[in-house]
């Protein structure tokens, strides 16, 4: 009798669930037994992602077409777009309450729901979720994961901001008025529907900001941060697209407090992570490049000395679909499922 437990992915004709179904066909702890694309039902995930042609995966349904009841799913990821993501787990868990889910959507991230409103733009329709969701950021968090039902994935630009930085806000090591995020990602960042601005000859050979001064991703900053500071923190923060296909690239400027060194900072930062599986502190004064993450579910950090007294710069990347997103939800799963923590994502980088 198989002891494997029994997964399903919402979603899965995205980047998110292509990446998700990438990682757990090799996890040796799990089956996967629903895979759902409602413009997708009927077709095979093989059809969609012809790299998973030759693996034997369940044909794509409609998500109306599940009996929640009888399907027995120990735990289901939700890679749907924000909003409907609520009214899905709503039915989701009404109908099945044992069942562990790890959201990679933004419908659970905030605990304020006045905070999601203003940057969503409609209220939050789940509330009574909301209050049992958990921040999934598992090097911050790990101990209130394990416990959870319902797991708030991070997101990709928050992850790699949040690594790096708040560690320094819990030990008071740098300025928090001084923050500044300079952030870039990938074009899958921005998902697989069909976007006019997204085409190849819109993107390649050019660079831009975007979400000026108003990203949603600011929110999640704003509360984590906060919350690290024991005070409230608002960062600058400003997002660019690269045209490449994957990895999230961030180089953050800051100001060391009561007379910290960038080399204090980078010591704060080696002790917090030395026993993290998928953080990597680069020997001072070296930086990383987003290539030698790729496709692996690490975050590199970097620490610089500005040549302005007191200041120091950080850079921080990640693989926006793995730590990003898909890898990280499987380090979650993982955790409220009693596996090792790097179970089915200790895969190094794709490199070159």
């Amino acid at each position: 009798m198989s002891t494997k437990k029994k997964i399903g992915i919402l979603g899965a004709s995205g980047y998110t669930g292509a990446e998700l179904v990438r990682l757990l066909l090799r996890h040796p702890k799990v089956d996967l037994v629903l895979l759902t694309a409602d413009r997708r039902a009927g077709q095979a995930m093989g059809d969609v992602f012809p790299q998973f042609a030759p693996y034997e995966l369940p044909t794509l349904v409609s998500i109306d077409s599940v009996d929640w009841t009888t399907i027995g799913l120990d735990l289901v990821f939700c890679a749907l777009p924000h909003a409907t993501t609520q009214k899905v787990l709503q039915e989701v868990l009404a109908k099945a309450p044992e069942t562990k889910v790890v959201d990679l959507s933004a419908d659970f991230r905030l605990e304020d729901a006045a905070a999601y409103a203003k940057w969503y733009g409609h209220e939050h329709h789940a509330l009574e979720l909301q209050k049992e969701a958990v921040y999934g950021l598992v090097e911050i968090y790990r101990r209130d994961i394990k416990k959870a039902r319902l797991i708030a994935n991070p997101g990709c630009y928050t992850s790699c901001a949040i690594l790096p930085l708040v560690p320094l806000l819990k030990a008071r090591a740098i300025e928090t008025d001084e923050i500044v995020i300079d952030a870039k990602s990938g074009m899958t960042g921005a998902g697989r529907s069909a976007k006019e601005e997204m085409l190849f000859s819109e993107v390649s050979e050019g660079f831009n900001a975007y979400g000026v001064g108003h990203h949603r991703h600011m929110a999640e900053l704003d509360q984590e941060f906060s919350k690290a500071a024991g005070k409230e923190v608002v960062v600058s923060f400003t997002p660019h697209l690269l045209p490449q296909n994957r990895g999230i690239f961030s180089t953050i400027y800051v100001r060391g407090r009561r007379g910290k060194t960038a080399q204090d900072l980078h010591e704060v930062l080696v002790k917090q992570y030395e026993k993290e599986p998928f953080v990597h502190i680069l020997p001072f004064g070296k930086t990383p490049h987003s290539r030698h993450v790729r496709g692996s579910n690490m975050t590199f950090i970097g620490v610089a000395a500005d040549r302005i007294p007191g200041r120091a710069i950080i850079v921080s990347t990640l693989d926006n679909l793995t730590k990003g997103a898909s890898g990280q939800a499987v380090q979650n799963m993982n955790l409220v499922l009693g596996f090792a923590e790097t179970l089915g994502i200790d895969q190094p980088a794709m490199f070159p």
